[in-house]
This record gives C-alpha cells, sequence and structure tokens, in this order.
C-alpha cells in the first residue's frame, strides 16, 4: 500500500484524462451506492445557492448521529478503511487504553521515528484540538478526552474512498475534515465530531520528460497529494530535475501547501509552490472526480492553487512542472550585542545598524534568485544587565558556485564589520533549506505557542521612509520580547510565470521581498482564557506597528494566527470575492470548512472558552 509507484506501471494511463495514477481508476459508481443512498452523489445544479441547513453540523451523541448499522455498511463500501482511532497519548492516562511500555516510548523514542507522522489524528500544533490528551509522565489532573480530534478516520487509498466518504458526510450532514501530514498550524486538519479524509498514503509519483498544456511545453512530473517533501529529493537525484516543494521536511508538498501558496528556498527564483501546478485530479463537494486546469474547470483550478486548503476539494493528484537541476549553496551570517551593566544608552545601536544594512541587502538577494532565513530575538545575560539582541541568517543562492556566493556576500559582510560588530567566518555549505538529512524522522507535536505572519512590499525597503517605519516597528517588537523569523523572497508574477501568475496566490506575494513569522512565545498550555487573550493583546501591540508599516501587504495562510485582523483581505487580497464565488458554486452545501478560509465566517465552532479559537467542539451556523 505504501509503495511508490515506476513509471512502467503507469504506461497504460498515462494518456488518460482525469487520471494520473493507478488508484484514481478506482471510482463510484451508480453500481456502488445501489441501495445505500448515504453515499449518493449530490447535485450542484439543484443545490441552494443560499445555504440553508441545520443549525449544526451533527456530532456523537445528537439525535441525527449515524446508527452503527450506517457506519457498517459504509466501512464495507470502503473496503474496510475506516478507522476509530483514539489518541495516542491515550497509552498514558488511566483507563482501558494506559500502556506503561508505549507512554514511555511516547516520552523517549519518537525523535528517531515517524510515529506521529503516520498516525490518522495526529496534528503537529495541539491547542487546536483543545489540547487534551498529550503524552506526560505525570498525568495526575489532566483530561484525556477525544477533544477536538475527528471521531472516524477514512484511510484512504483510491478515489472511490474518497468520493464515498465525502457523499457520505454530505448526506448525512456530518463535518469533514481532511489531513495529510497533519502540519497544521491553527486547525484546519482535524474537529470535533468529523469524519477525516487522511491523504497520508497517496505517495505515487511519475516523471514526465515532456509535457504541454496550455502555452506550457516542458518538463513536468506526475505527484500523489500525500507526498511529503523531503521523499522529492530522492526523485529530484534520480531524474536530474527539480521540483518545488517546502523543503527538507514531512510537510505534505501536494495539499495544503500549495492550496496556501506553498514557499520554498526556490521562490524568488521559480514562484510558490502553486505557481508549478500545471493540472490537479480532484473530489469535489458533490463527490465527483474531476480534473482542473486551464482547459477545464478553471475556476477551480484558480481557487486551488493559493485560495486556502481544506475549501473547494480534496486533491488527489496533481502535474507540476519540473525545472533544470537546481544546486543550491548557502551563506551563514551571525552577529550580537549583550550590553554588560551599566552600559550607555546606545550601546545596542551598532547592532540595529547591521540589522538595517542586512535588510537593505535583502532586495539584493531576491533580485538574484536568492532566499534568506534569518531569526532575530531579544537576549538577556543577567537580571541586572539589559537586554541585548541576536542575529543570525542563511542566505541561499540557487545556482551559484561556492566562490560566487562568498563574492556576493561580501559587501554586506564588509558593512557590518565596519560598524564595529564581530562577526565569524561565513561557511559556504549546501542550503539546510534544500537537502533531505533527516529522511523524514523526528516530528512531534507541541503546544506550540502562538505566532502571526507578514509579506512585506517592496516599498518597505526601498522607500528610505518607509524602510525607517518599517525596522523600527521590527525593532520595537523584537525588544517587547519576540522573535522575528524574516525569510527574503520574491515571487512576482514574472516569476511566477504560466500558469501560475493567474492563480489565486495573495496578491502580496507578488510585491513582497520578504515573508516573516513573529512568534509570540506564549505558553498556552494550562494558562486561563483570559490570561491567554491578555497575552495575545500584547503581542497585537507590536505586530499592528508592523501591519501598519506594511500597508500593502498581508498575511500568509498557511503560517498565520487564526484571529488575524480582517483575514480575507489580509490571507486572500482583491481575490477574495472571486474566492467566494467558486465556493459557492462548488460546494453550495459547505461541507469543506476551515479556520479563517473562505466561506468560514457563515461558521463558528462552540467549543470551551479556551482564550483562542479552536476546534473541540460543535461547527454550527453563526446566524443562528
Amino acid at each position: 500500500m505504501h509503495c511508490f509507484l515506476v513509471a512502467s506501471a503507469l504506461t497504460f494511463i498515462s494518456g488518460a484524462r482525469g487520471i494520473n495514477f493507478p488508484f484514481e481508476a478506482t471510482v463510484l459508481k451508480d453500481s456502488d451506492i445501489g441501495n445505500f443512498s448515504a453515499i449518493a452523489f449530490g447535485d450542484r445544479t439543484t443545490a441552494s445557492p443560499v445555504y440553508d441547513g441545520p443549525e449544526c453540523k451533527v456530532y456523537p451523541g445528537t439525535a441525527t448521529w449515524p446508527l452503527t448499522e450506517e457506519w457498517t455498511r459504509l466501512n464495507s463500501s470502503l473496503s474496510g478503511a475506516l478507522l476509530k482511532p483514539i489518541p495516542v497519548a491515550a497509552v498514558c492516562y488511566n483507563g482501558p487504553y494506559k500502556d506503561a511500555n508505549q507512554c514511555n516510548f511516547l516520552l523517549r523514542n519518537t525523535s528517531s521515528s515517524r510515529f506521529y507522522i503516520n498516525d490518522p489524528l495526529t496534528i503537529l500544533t495541539t491547542w487546536p484540538e483543545g489540547d487534551t490528551c498529550y503524552a506526560s509522565a505525570s498525568t495526575t489532573g489532566l483530561n484525556c478526552t477525544q477533544g477536538g480530534f475527528p471521531t472516524y478516520v477514512v484511510n484512504v487509498t483510491t478515489v472511490k474512498q474518497i468520493q464515498a466518504t465525502v457523499n457520505f458526510a454530505r448526506n448525512k450532514n456530518l463535518r469533514l475534515v481532511i489531513k495529510n501530514s497533519g502540519h497544521d498550524f491553527y486547525g484546519r486538519s482535524t474537529g470535533f465530531g468529523a469524519i477525516s479524509v487522511w491523504t497520508h498514503w497517496l505517495k505515487q509519483f511519475e516523471f514526465l520528460p515532456k509535457y504541454s498544456i496550455g502555452e506550457y511545453t516542458g518538463m513536468a512530473a506526475r505527484v500523489g497529494a500525500g507526498l511529503e517533501s523531503w521523499e522529492l529529493f530522492a526523485y529530484m537525484t534520480k531524474y536530474n530535475m527539480t521540483v518545488l516543494v517546502a523543503g527538507p521536511y514531512t510537510v505534505g508538498a501536494y495539499g495544503g501547501w500549495i492550496t496556501g501558496g506553498g514557499h520554498s528556498a526556490l521562490a524568488s527564483t521559480y514562484g510558490m509552490g502553486a505557481d508549478q501546478v500545471l493540472s490537479l485530479d480532484v473530489v469535489t463537494a458533490d463527490g465527483r472526480f474531476v480534473t482542473a486546469d486551464v482547459n477545464q474547470n478553471t475556476d477551480l483550478f484558480f481557487a486551488l492553487r493559493g485560495g486556502g486548503g481544506s475549501t473547494y476539494g480534496i486533491i488527489t493528484s496533481a502535474v507540476v512542472k519540473a525545472h533544470p537541476a537546481t544546486s543550491v549553496l548557502s551563506a551563514s551570517l551571525s552577529f550580537s550585542v549583550q550590553p554588560a551593566r551599566n552600559s550607555p544608552a546606545n550601546v545596542t545601536e551598532p547592532f540595529w545598524a547591521a540589522f538595517d544594512a542586512y535588510h537593505k541587502f535583502g532586495l539584493d538577494i531576491v533580485d538574484n534568485g536568492g532566499t534568506a532565513y534569518s531569526n532575530v530575538q531579544r537576549t538577556q545575560s543577567g537580571s541586572n544587565s539589559p537586554p541585548g539582541a541576536s542575529f543570525s541568517t542563511t542566505i541561499e543562492m540557487p545556482g551559484m558556485s561556492a566562490t560566487q556566493i562568498s563574492a556576493f556576500v561580501k559587501p554586506l559582510r564588509d558593512r557590518i564589520t565596519a560598524l564595529g560588530l564581530q562577526i565569524p567566518a561565513s561557511s559556504i555549505t549546501q542550503a539546510s533549506n534544500w537537502e533531505d538529512v533527516r529522511h523524514g524522522v523526528g516530528d512531534s507535536p507541541g503546544n506550540g505557542g502562538r505566532f502571526a505572519s507578514r509579506i512585506f512590499p517592496r516599498v518597505s525597503f526601498e522607500n528610505p521612509t518607509r524602510f525607517a517605519a518599517t525596522q523600527k516597528a521590527i525593532r520595537n517588537t523584537v525588544e517587547a520580547g519576540y522573535r522575528f523569523h524574516g525569510i527574503n523572497m520574491a515571487p512576482s508574477l514574472e516569476v511566477a510565470g504560466y500558469p501560475g501568475r493567474d492563480s489565486a496566490v495573495n496578491p502580496a506575494f507578488r510585491t513582497g521581498v520578504m515573508h516573516a513569522d513573529v512568534y509570540e512565545g506564549t505558553n498556552l498550555r494550562g494558562l486561563p482564557a483570559q490570561d491567554v487573550r491578555d497575552a495575545h493583546a500584547q503581542f497585537n501591540v507590536y505586530m499592528n506597528q508592523i501591519r501598519q508599516a506594511t500597508l500593502e501587504g498581508g498575511s500568509y495562510i498557511n503560517e498565520a494566527d487564526v484571529e488575524e485582523p480582517e483575514w480575507q483581505r489580509a490571507f486572500f487580497g482583491d481575490n477574495y470575492a472571486r474566492l467566494a464565488q467558486v465556493k459557492t458554486s462548488w460546494d453550495p452545501w459547505n461541507l469543506f470548512y476551515a479556520p479563517a478560509s473562505v466561506g468560514s465566517e457563515s461558521w463558528v465552532v462552540r467549543s470551551p472558552d479556551h482564550g483562542i479559537s479552536t476546534q473541540d467542539g460543535p461547527l454550527c451556523r453563526a446566524d443562528l
């Protein structure tokens, strides 16, 4: 089930319309439905354009929750793929699942395994599901419930299974969620009482030396939706080519990553992940299996490339661009300041002048096709010493040799040393964001804290007045104790090319030269709800300074605050109205839901008060 397919096995379908892999040839037919109307297809043409369904999605314990016999029959239709998993850390709690040895494994050994990534329930940020049932050596006073985890999971290996699940969820008014690898920062892949479509094992691949569609002719690859980013590096080596992925991580490359946009170390060279997509195979809310590309279902094709995940349909596979083999080397740079007791007030000024120099140089980085990954944060050496700051970055330049990248960064290093700062000798290495060294092991869930993101427009760095205001806002934020993680990149429309330049990717990316995550750092675990709100309100005092300094910017939906102000504009810009029309057209039943996604303002999760929006409660209409 988990094996990759070889190209020779695909010869018979390589020219078939709507099918990239054999698992997509197994589809739901009328003969499969028979008299089991619960898995019958929907009809978009007869559905009300204004949702008028029940107040809430059904959940366990409600009168309309499907009977055991219906779940059994569904499982039969799914060829036994229906799972009813419990949270993995239930083994640490008193009760029928307690297992001290397994609990010890969770606490000590998952860093060398793929246990959590291969688990059907786990998402890697725990607070969205209510932070229930987490692994702990001492569980006294803690709760272990299903919380915001789905009740059922379908381990899909065929399109038929996805179709039957979609139809059952729609016809039975169930909450439906979609999960791939579990890289979920605010609750798009989990939900109380839900049935989950788990696409994790759709890992097929085929390299296409020549592929043509619309204006595009060139190399391409057929990719299954379950492929993780790190898994693609072996294919790049085998076929001497490059496809864009999130980096050497377990992030699913062709699900939520591309539907949210998808940035990488090659963003300034080849554009966003969504810009690579040439064709998509999708199961839509009516249960139908369709192809979306530049020739057919073009509105759906537009929306699925950057318009947000878990909103319009379930991607099963894609055809994406392949580029010539591209090496990525990086140059490291770091500097810091730590004032001694009774230091003058201006002792940190050289540090911030160097920080300014780096961000000015950021334009050179992106204009030469590069990216850079930096961190700046406040430091404290002792209670009686003034706070200092530290900065580090890796400047990653696709296609440059070691000699070229050394020469490229030398002017920046010279400017910083001229300010009196000591910097270590630069090391030129293979870019850590473009080399698989972990082989997909080690991910584990955490309470994760909270962060917000911002896309910085070019004008914020080119205009001197705007630059000063932008840098002041960042400095204020860092000096207040928040970590700033900047990624210099410029996936412009010109870089995006065809067909990426006509997609739903946040327009702010097209004029942006940096994306940044700003980390609040609050430990949410066990914190009273009002304290959570107070901490976030204080964080937003500084985050709003950054937003105000970057008015033409936006926020990246895949890395964002679930309570981002004016999220429709921040995540989607001027595309929102068009995306809302696509959502209404393709999903009039409001089957697909994710927080802070297109159409989600019509819904609310009635969860316990955690001080933050979570998914451990019924999903209900906001207008009732």
